[in-house]
């Protein structure tokens, strides 16, 4: 039996948070295609500066990707978290997150 490949389009977008001109907060969305009908999206590097952290503007930079997720007709949005980082597993679950599962990973560098 042949493995066969297909390129399969996916895109994403960056959304940020600048002061003086500086980035102090990231977060990116992938919107990604299965076998499903419709996409889903995937979270990735959520980072806020450790100067604007505990001030709501993570909370309004994933309000912004949760509501972009739904307008982009995803069925899912799935984000990770490093074990050991249990206020921002927190501040998953407060975000309405449930828990799903733990993240297999194998970095190449």
């Amino acid at each position: 039996m042949e493995i066969k490949q297909k390129t399969i389009n996916a895109h994403g977008i960056k959304f940020f948070a600048e002061q003086d001109g500086k980035e102090i907060a990231r977060a990116y969305l992938y919107l990604l295609y299965n076998e499903h009908d419709r996409p889903f999206g995937l979270l990735e590097d959520v980072y806020v500066g450790e100067a604007y952290r505990s001030q709501g503007l993570g909370g309004k930079l994933l309000k912004e990707i949760i509501k972009s997720a739904k307008d982009n007709n995803c069925y899912k949005l799935v984000g990770y978290s490093r074990y050991g980082k249990e206020k921002v597993h927190g501040w998953y679950l407060r975000l309405g997150f449930k828990d799903w599962g733990k993240e297999f990973r194998l970095d190449f560098d």
